[in-house]
């Protein structure tokens, strides 16, 4: 009897230790309670009816954690970063969860022309202009305001002549975490002069987990027949090149894996996948679908930009040691990046990022989880 009564016991410590270990584990908000450049840092927790959580510091505008279930209702947080605001401030890699801005992706030799007049920018990924800059918005305080449960407003001004761009650009983000399970980021922006914008969010996912193994298995469906070839510091050549017959053809449902290695001159100028896809089709559309077999994970992007920058975490190393202590290795995180294309700004025949004074910036991504 006394037998039978021990292992009852341990039966029903392990269905707890089991039922705590699949719910969400918000980072507390006190690790990222600070002063930066005079201004407040706070982590804002948003939630949605089906215990969806993500947590969202305005340094940066990055989403810290994100809590997704898998297909036995076991949570985990599946995008990378860190525990405490001194980490982001420390860390190797910048853009972790991080609003992008004022022009995401590339800008060759930072240097564009606009009305006769040419523009230097900051270089600051060798010879070019990366993610806005030295100090992009990923490493600003945005103000922020807690709009409902499950949305935050986030402002920012950018300053005329900040890392070099012409015109004060007001902008505005909104999170919000829907009970369709959609991570959803509507984007708006207004100029008082000509200047190039090109807004993205830049979270690192792995549908596993954040910093549990490699992403390679992951099946990822991407709805663009083109794509936009790069040559040295992945900036591209100009040309839209058909998907057809390369490694760059996720027309249909392909293992990530499958290509990632192939002796392709595209493959080994992005040492490996980071390359900017011309989607198929405009306005608001599902324009990709990632799955994690082992799980049942479903992310699928969806937006109104008419690029998304795939990029396979080719320069993770695992030097930097993320949330649970775990490190974060080679090709352990992807990016799906909705925007215009790279250095737009010098090329003619790529959609326009010229923001005019008369004119709003807008932009939608919407990241919808499901199980497969």
């Amino acid at each position: 009897m006394i037998r039978i009564y021990i292992s009852l016991i341990v039966m029903l410590s392990v269905i707890s230790c089991q039922k705590k270990a699949s719910e969400p584990q918000p980072i507390s908000q006190k690790n990222f309670k600070s002063i930066i450049d005079d201004k407040r840092v706070d982590l804002f927790t948003l939630k949605n009816k089906h215990g969806l959580v993500t947590q969202i510091t305005n340094y940066g505008g990055r989403v810290v954690s994100l809590w997704v279930p898998d297909r036995m209702g076991n949570f985990e947080d599946i995008v990378l970063g860190y525990e405490t605001l001194e980490d982001y401030l420390q860390s190797n890699e910048n853009y972790f969860g991080a609003l992008i801005g004022r022009y995401g992706n590339r800008i060759a030799h930072g240097k564009f022309v606009l009305k006769d007049s040419v523009y230097t920018l900051a270089t600051n990924n060798n010879d070019h202009h990366l993610h806005g800059g030295e100090k992009g918005y990923n490493n600003v305080v945005w103000d922020a305001r807690k709009i409902s449960a499950s949305a935050l407003e986030l402002k920012y001004l950018s300053k005329n002549g900040e890392e070099g761009y012409p015109g004060n650009l007001e902008v505005r983000v909104v999170y919000e975490l829907s009970d369709q399970n959609e991570l959803k980021i509507s984007y708006s922006a207004t100029t008082d002069q000509t200047t190039p914008v090109n807004l993205t969010h830049h979270s690192f996912f792995n549908l596993h987990g954040a910093g549990k193994g490699s992403i390679n298995d992951h099946i990822l469906q991407i709805n663009a027949a083109h794509y936009t070839p790069i040559g040295a510091g992945l900036i591209p050549t100009g040309i839209i090149a058909a998907v057809k017959n390369t490694p760059f053809d996720f027309t249909q449902a392909t293992r990530i894996e499958k290509h990632v290695n192939d002796e392709d001159p595209q493959i080994k100028n992005g040492f490996g996948y980071d390359h900017n896809f011309v989607l198929d089709g405009s306005g608001i559309r599902t324009v990709a679908i990632i799955i994690e077999p082992i799980s049942g994970r479903k992310m699928e992007v969806i937006t109104d930009e008419p690029g998304l920058q795939f990029y396979g975490g080719n320069f993770l190393n695992g030097q930097d040691i993320g949330k649970g202590g775990l490190p974060y290795t080679y090709r352990s995180a992807f990016c799906l990046e909705t925007q215009h294309f790279p250095n737009s700004p010098n090329q003619k025949n790529f959609p326009s990022t010229f923001l005019e004074k008369d004119e709003e910036y807008t932009s939608t991504c919407i990241y919808k989880f499901s199980i497969q």
